[in-house]
């Protein structure tokens, strides 16, 4: 049956749900308005292999700031709750992930505490499409503070705008795929605390 969770938002800025399920196969339907972030949704969920519903009608005659925002708070807490109580998880996960001239690290710890570090992105344009690229960093904040995980991401290196956000996308899937599969050896959770 796997690890699923579903959740919905609501408010004047932004109608939102979300499907995640954590043991899946990479499918996506996706649909937020931004086609640029709708790229990047698929490819997390298709290097991730995790399977994702995300749709979205948001107040994008302002800009795309509420939209991305909010998915990213209502992602990371279907993540909290797919995840569980993470007995058995690996916990951790990290990547270094190439894209073309572009190199990104990324790390995850799923803690139930949130801190989020992004370093060193190197974006030139203030849009990538019909995304603002400030936002990359708005939506990976949502996430990890509303996953309660750490989250470090960091370009090594990188010229080409949409390279570096795909990078950066794409090593956190990879990452978090790492961080959310159970080990054998891990009989209750990953802390000598007893809890997460």
């Amino acid at each position: 049956m796997g690890r699923i969770a579903e959740k919905c938002r609501d408010t004047r800025e932004t109608k939102i749900q979300v499907r995640l399920g954590l043991d899946g196969s990479g499918a996506a339907d996706v649909d937020t308005g931004v086609g640029f972030f709708d790229h990047m949704l698929c490819g997390f969920a298709r290097h991730g292999f995790f399977d994702l519903m995300a749709h979205v009608q948001g107040d994008l005659q302002v800009d795309d700031h509420h939209t991305i925002e909010d998915l990213g708070i209502v992602l990371g807490g279907a993540l909290r709750e797919a995840v569980g109580d993470k007995k058995g998880l690996k916990r951790y996960g990290s990547c270094i992930l190439p894209m073309d001239e572009t190199l990104v690290l990324c790390a995850v710890d799923l803690s139930g505490r949130p801190y989020f570090v992004m370093d060193g992105v190197p974006f030139k344009a203030d849009k990538i499409g019909d995304m603002s690229t400030q936002m990359v960093r708005e939506f990976f904040y949502a996430v990890s503070y509303s996953a309660m995980m750490n989250l470090h991401i960091k370009v090594l290196s990188g010229h080409n705008d949409h390279h570096i956000a795909e990078g950066i996308f794409k090593s956190f899937a990879k990452a978090l795929d790492e961080a959310t599969i159970s080990d054998p050896r891990i009989t209750d959770v990953l802390s000598t605390k007893g809890s997460l």
